[in-house]
């Protein structure tokens, strides 16, 4: 183990004139495995349901909120590695395989999870608005083609942070990923981060521009009971996942920029990386809560995931089919019927 940290004049914590940046990581380790022991029985639970109401005739918003649930067990898997590490109960090969490994597919999971959101977003717009039904992306087809894309790109520019060479680098208790990466490395790092910013970006526009239009066209259907029935339904739809997406996200990659700066050596001050450092977990921290809520979000917005939790709970049974969806569908009419969108509210 190595020696304890002493503060320096920056207040950064040096050792041996090696600046320490994750020698506080106690709480973040209690957080995070709170975060995964209140996850997994409700992701459990909705690959249970997926499986049960597989049947079911298949929509856009089935293909993007079964690519979300693939994105959150691909974090679940991952999240161990992390805890074990922060928690310093990993040994040496562990800490090295969670630099190479789990912790690229942490971000892989991340930026899928950005991108089917705002997927799900945009879908639940385009359902209330009938003149944009006959568009591409509500076709099942072109959803899968379209979630294949976004894995296949994901693992393109993440992979490689995978498999380019490290550094050997001698053991030590407190052990930055960074550390271990080459200059090629750290400069394919950068670039993966400004690639995946740019995802970030594209994704959250679409998001603001969905709720943008749902917000209006809930304004503007105020005099018409039905369409502000059925505007209210999808703008509380719209605006609800939009929350959850600027919540878990915006924060992250206010930080993650600076940060990585960090990483490539532009920013030295020992005091400057350590607060970065900080930043940069408690806002991913923040990003990894949605492994929490997503399962609430399978519930409310896919019909045959809430009849088939409905059916197989007692408490439950009989609301899923009820007059809480005759409701949400019975305003859609012919429209509805003929596009197939009964799926969701």
């Amino acid at each position: 183990m190595a020696p304890p940290a002493s503060n320096s004049t920056d207040g950064g914590a040096l050792n041996g004139g090696r600046c320490i940046v994750n020698d506080q990581m106690g709480p973040f380790t209690v957080l995070y495995t709170f975060v995964f022991i209140i996850s997994v029985p409700g992701n459990l639970l909705s690959v249970w349901t997926f499986i049960r109401s597989r049947r079911a005739k298949q929509r856009s918003l089935s293909v993007y909120l079964l690519n979300l649930l693939l994105s959150d067990l691909l974090l679940l898997l991952a999240l161990p590695f992390k805890i074990l590490k922060d928690g310093g109960a990993a040994p040496w090969s562990l800490m090295v395989f969670h630099c190479q490994a789990s912790a690229v597919t942490i971000y892989i999971s991340l930026y899928a999870s950005i991108a089917f959101l705002a997927f799900i977003i945009v879908d639940c717009y385009l359902q209330d608005c009938t003149s944009l039904r006959s568009m591409r992306l509500q076709e099942v087809g072109f959803s899968w083609l379209l979630s294949l894309v976004v894995w296949l790109l994901l693992l393109l520019i993440m992979v490689p942070n995978m498999a380019l060479p490290i550094h050997p680098v001698q053991e030590q208790h407190y052990l930055s990923c960074s550390s271990l990466k080459k200059d090629i490395g750290l400069h394919w790092h950068a670039m993966t981060v400004i690639l995946c910013s740019a995802l970030f970006l594209n994704a959250s526009i679409a998001v603001l521009l969905s709720s943008g239009l749902a917000l209006r066209k809930l304004l503007g259907s105020r005099r018409e009971p039905q369409l502000w029935a059925d505007s209210r339904r999808a703008a509380g739809s719209v605006a609800a996942v939009a929350l959850a997406y600027m919540v878990s996200f915006v924060p992250y990659h206010v930080v993650r920029a600076p940060y990585t700066l960090t990483q490539t050596r532009v920013i030295t001050d020992c005091g400057t990386r350590r607060q970065l450092f900080l930043g940069k977990e408690a806002t991913l921290l923040l990003s990894v809560l949605h492994l929490c809520f997503d399962p609430l979000i399978f519930f409310y917005l896919h019909k045959p995931f809430r009849e088939a939790l409905c059916n197989t709970l007692p408490s439950c049974r009989g609301r899923g089919t009820g007059e809480e969806e005759e409701e949400a569908d019975g305003g859609k009419g012919k429209d509805a019927e003929e596009e197939g969108h009964q799926s969701t509210l």
